[in-house]
């Protein structure tokens, strides 16, 4: 296995929530090609399985946990596997996460608690569960899987905009707690990135060049570049790098 980005992770326990398709899938393969020893994490093990054993023949080392990020006792038992089997994890990346295009006028309580407890609730006891090993050892790195949507408003994305933002005052705070103790805290907001779940929409000439049209790099992302940050993000030259929104958004918020 070669590595593609020059990273400092090589043997390093790196859990990645949400591994189990889109860019959580993406991520988990280029960690474990940078030399990570990653433990991948999702309600769909079957999923999780197709991944652990393309990691392998890849010549890389992954096992999978089964993850309910709407569950805070899944959560605990998950992180508490994860460090039984593998050791304690060094680095965090909080990808799972979702989004639900409906009108604000017909936003229902349940597609409002839906998202907000898997992209904000779950993230948070996700980050106590790891941030509380971590504070003991005093070292560690968590990356929050951000968005773009978490700075600027996208149309009939009240609630995804809403937990994004959320999730932006959590790393700051969290940083701020727990920097000074040897573990940063930081995001990553990713424009839009072309992944299965995104595929139907992207693939939509119309919505695709409204999408371009507000992106002066001229392209959507790829995982890629937002492994490229991930993996700054969790490098030791980010140590001084904590409670920090890196967006990888191609100039969309600088307009």
């Amino acid at each position: 296995m070669q590595k593609k980005f020059g990273s400092d992770l090589q043997g390093k326990v790196v859990l990645v929530t949400g591994a189990s398709k889109g860019l959580g899938r993406g991520l988990a393969k280029i960690l474990a090609q940078e030399g990570a020893r990653v433990a991948i994490a999702s309600r769909d093990e079957k999923q999780l399985e197709s991944l652990a054993l393309e990691i392998r023949n890849d010549g890389g080392v992954c096992a999978t946990f089964s993850l309910d990020l709407r569950d805070v006792a899944s959560i605990y038992s998950c992180v508490a596997e994860v460090e039984k089997q593998m050791g304690p994890i060094e680095v965090l990346v909080n990808n799972a996460g979702m989004g639900n295009p409906i009108p604000a006028e017909l936003i229902t309580e349940e597609d409002w608690d839906w998202m907000m407890d898997l992209n904000l609730k779950g993230t948070f006891f996700c980050c106590q569960a790891v941030g509380r090993e971590m504070l003991k050892r005093q070292k560690g790195r968590i990356i929050n899987i951000s968005s773009q949507a978490s700075v600027v408003a996208i149309p009939e994305e009240a609630v995804y905009c809403a937990s994004k933002g959320g999730l932006n005052m959590l790393t700051k705070t969290l940083a701020v707690e727990w920097s000074g103790r040897g573990v940063t805290v930081n995001a990553v907001g990713p424009t839009f990135i072309r992944t299965p779940g995104t595929a139907e929409r992207l693939d939509d000439p119309a919505f695709l060049a409204g999408v371009l049209s507000k992106i002066p790099r001229g392209r959507v992302a790829t995982i890629e570049d937002v492994a490229s940050s991930v993996l700054y993000l969790a490098s030791d030259g980010a140590d001084m790098v904590t409670g920090t929104l890196l967006l990888v958004d191609g100039g969309w918020t600088a307009i």
